[in-house]
């Protein structure tokens, strides 16, 4: 995503564009059970060679700098109509070495763990730098070592020691469970993954950070067929939960969800084109606050002055019964972070205050910027090949003062917006446009009948002045969203209560 547009899909979407350097060749260790610091106990990376590649890379001077070390074992398991199509496992490994100067960033990263690699790189990175040398620390802080305690997502069996044998079961059940749902079902697909992230950062000021960051996804896609009509529809999980997670009551949910969007579209009809009254669900729509809003309060793109809120700190931009928060400290969340990608702890952020802009996300560059004692915990980035940037972590609208029923019974002629596919957003002004997958349409303060086919189309912060009701029923999506910036992908989470915007243009066909 860039100061342009923005694309999104479901479960995994935003995928931007940007440009990744040359990488070097990858060095992995066997697949064993990872210990509490891999990077020292595989890699031999101690405070000796810590302090020795810090010396290179503050060598020509820097504001700032920091390695970030990051070793990740990703699984994931395809099956189509009852059978395994495809099992792959993934060891990503290396090592982003980065330098700041005022707002200009110097950055390298390798693969390769050896001392030789890592201070060719930090040299390259270096090379941004024009003053004398910022010495290396004589001493190492651990300001958060969070590898055993798990902090916000302590596993009791950590994905690295879950055999395969353990998951086929949790991927045959959940397509059981949808290929029952109803005799017209003729097609499943589950998609599972599973994740165990290591990170160490360490900086120019001596501070190390080693967390542990697990992760799992389940999706599920049907197609039913009556006649020769065939419609598809989906649901899916995603956490920072272990395999205890996957209960038989969540696994029927997930099902359940997938083959009732889908049923329903048989019965659904296109809703009248123009300006109506749009009622957001809770939970799932929390993406059009994600993307058409929250994009325009992460602080890189007011420093640069190309979002609509640039100046729009301790200025009304809401009703005043409207609080947004993005919050990283939520328990096992898919967003959430014991501490961001610049080793800085995480944090709740009030964004929006009773309807006042409050607050930006920062990175510590935007936090320098803006002359702050500290960041907001909000610099992430997708992996060690990327810089960090201000980012989204869970990100929701708290209860308002209705109830849906309310909310409801208000409108005379207008839509439910349930769940979403593709959408784009401009991030600059705000202007998007949003397919609904599943809609209802409401009558005299009725719910009538199914829509689809159809996009909402808008401006984020003008829809955001119109919530004219928001109800007490916010939730988080429980989906495996991810968000695209600059072409680097990070987990989110997003939610909200059922919300009232009093006029966005409704209309169109997907194609």
């Amino acid at each position: 995503m860039t100061a342009g547009t923005a694309m999104l899909t479901a479960p995994a979407f935003l995928v931007g564009c940007g440009s990744r350097p040359a990488r070097t060749a990858t060095v992995a260790p066997a697949a064993t059970a990872a210990p509490d610091n891999p990077f020292l106990e595989w890699f031999a990376i101690d405070e000796a060679r810590l302090r020795r590649v810090l010396a290179e890379l503050g060598a020509r001077g820097a504001d700032r700098g920091e390695l970030y070390f990051q070793h990740t074992r990703s699984n994931s398991i395809s099956m189509e109509d009852g059978l395994i199509s495809s099992a792959h496992a993934h060891v990503d490994l290396g090592v982003g070495l980065r330098v700041v100067v005022g707002d200009q960033v110097g950055y390298a990263y390798t693969e390769d763990l050896g001392e030789e690699a890592m201070i060719a790189a930090a040299r390259s990175a270096a090379a941004i730098a024009h003053g004398g040398a910022s010495p290396a620390p004589g001493a190492f802080t651990a300001a958060h070592l969070l590898s055993k305690s798990g902090g916000f997502y302590r596993l009791e069996v950590p994905w690295s020691d879950v055999a395969v044998d353990r998951k086929l079961p949790i991927v045959r059940r959940v397509a059981e469970l949808a290929k029952a749902g109803d005799p017209a079902i003729d097609k499943v697909s589950v998609s599972w993954g599973d994740e165990d992230e290591r990170v160490l950062i360490v900086d120019l000021d001596g501070r190390m950070s080693l967390d542990r960051r697990p992760m799992t996804s389940l999706y599920v896609s049907v197609t039913a067929a009556r006649g020769e009509d065939k419609q598809s529809n989906s649901s899916n999980l995603a956490a920072r939960q272990g395999v205890e997670w996957y209960t038989e009551e969540r696994l029927a949910k997930v099902a359940r969800e997938a083959v009732d969007r889908t049923l329903v579209l048989f019965d659904a009809r296109q809703p009248p084109a123009g300006e109506l009254p749009v009622v957001l669900a809770a939970g799932a729509s929390g993406i059009l606050l994600h993307e058409a809003i929250g994009h325009g309060m992460e602080a890189d793109f007011n420093r640069k002055n190309t979002s609509i809120y640039a100046d729009m700190i301790g200025k009304v931009v809401a009703p005043e019964f409207v609080t947004i928060v993005d919050d990283g400290t939520l328990p096992h969340e898919r967003g959430a972070l014991n501490v961001d990608d610049e080793g800085v702890p995480t944090e709740r952020t009030v964004l929006v205050d009773h309807g006042v802009l409050a607050s930006y996300l920062h990175d510590r560059i935007s936090a320098k910027h803006y002359g702050l004692s500290r960041s907001t915990g909000s610099g992430r980035r997708e992996s060690f090949r990327h810089v960090p940037l201000p980012r989204m972590r869970c990100t929701t609208m708290l209860d308002g003062p209705h109830t849906r029923e309310e909310i409801i019974a208000s409108v005379e002629k207008g839509v439910v917006a349930e769940t979403f596919t593709n959408g784009q957003v401009q991030i600059g002004a705000g202007d998007f446009t949003f397919y609904i997958k599943n809609g209802w349409l409401i009558e005299n303060g009725k719910i009538t009948a199914p829509i689809r086919d159809c996009n909402i189309i808008g401006n984020g912060p003008d829809a955001l002045r119109r919530v004219t009701m928001a109800a007490d029923d916010s939730k988080l999506d429980t989906g495996g969203w991810t968000c695209g910036k600059d072409g680097q992908g990070v987990p989110v989470s997003q939610g909200l209560p059922t919300v009232l915007v009093d006029r966005l243009t409704v209309g169109g066909t997907h194609g």
